[in-house]
């Protein structure tokens, strides 16, 4: 079952990329991600309501939870802070580079959460699942040689530094989830980290973009917003269950949904008219191949 939720979340995100990218082209970063902290809370606001004050309107489904402890709060909280540095560095990334090339070194990701799975909870992958890996480190070695024809050098460019810092907190997340999600409910979880994110980037937006709003980059409405929130939400929802199963792999899980990889590229080829595609779907077919060897390993 955590396989099937890990899939699921991967399908999702990919469309979440996509959204994101559309919604960043030519606007400003800080209020795009504040309006999805928003959405995104005024999605599980109800969940909150219903746990707080013991309204029992979603008992018997899965979008029951109990009411918080100080303590898991404060483990809630350190969670936000992990997320929103990831999707800060990663928003301003994605504004600047092409997605074609954003999703493959996202990609990455789970190669740092293996590293973290087996120092932090002993986790082994087997021959199968070292495979998957391996086909991904040979994919980012490809893109960075492909990129260059359009002008991206990985080794002198801020954006992919931005990309690179987004991947590595997103792997410290990653780890994260895995430990308080053995302690504390899915649901409990996501609602509160998106309305501790909320707080977070209205104070961020306000110090740092609007008193610099008329001479930094103006922020226009994009219906792509509010679908920002959706997919990630949704993604999030079968990411955070995928954990609570005690058979789940973090190191797996996170190798899977970076599989949203193809989802984004599709989007970038068709939605973007992105150049260079013959070369990146070269590198795209080492993830997917990837893919499988964690699926062959995993069952």
């Amino acid at each position: 079952m955590w396989l099937t939720l890990a899939f699921t979340s991967a399908a999702l995100l990919g469309f979440y990329d996509a959204a994101k990218k559309k919604a960043l082209t030519g606007n400003a970063v800080l209020p795009v991600l504040l309006l999805n902290t928003l959405f995104s809370s005024l999605i599980f606001l109800p969940a909150i309501l219903s746990a707080e004050f013991g309204l029992g309107w979603f008992d018997g489904t899965v979008l029951a939870s109990p009411p918080g402890t100080a303590g898991a709060h404060g483990l809630v909280v350190l969670k936000s802070v992990i997320v929103l540095t990831s999707w800060i560095f990663g928003y301003f990334g994605m504004k600047h580079l092409p997605i074609t090339i954003v999703g493959p070194i996202n990609a990455t990701r789970p190669v740092m959460v293996l590293v973290g799975a087996m120092l932090v909870f002993g986790e082994r992958l087997n021959a199968w699942q070292w495979t998957g890996v391996a086909l991904a480190l040979v994919s980012l070695f490809l893109l960075s040689r492909s990129s260059r024809r359009e002008g991206v050098d990985f080794a002198h460019n801020v954006w992919i530094l931005c990309i690179a810092l987004a991947a590595v907190t997103g792997a410290v997340s990653g780890l994260y989830d895995k430990y308080i999600m053995s302690r504390l409910d899915p649901v409990f979880v996501q609602s509160w980290y998106n309305l501790y994110q909320l707080g977070m980037m209205a104070v961020l937006t306000s110090l740092l973009w609007w008193p610099k709003r008329h001479t930094s980059s103006p922020f226009h409405w994009s219906w792509a917003i509010p679908f920002i929130s959706v997919f990630l939400s949704l993604a999030d929802f079968a990411y955070l269950f995928s954990l609570r199963d005690s058979g789940a792999m973090i190191s797996v899980v996170s190798m899977i949904r970076r599989g949203s990889v193809v989802v984004s590229f599709l989007c970038g080829a068709v939605l973007f008219r992105e150049r260079n595609l013959r070369s990146k779907a070269v590198d795209l077919a080492f993830i997917l191949v990837g893919m499988v060897f964690l699926w062959l390993g995993s069952k």
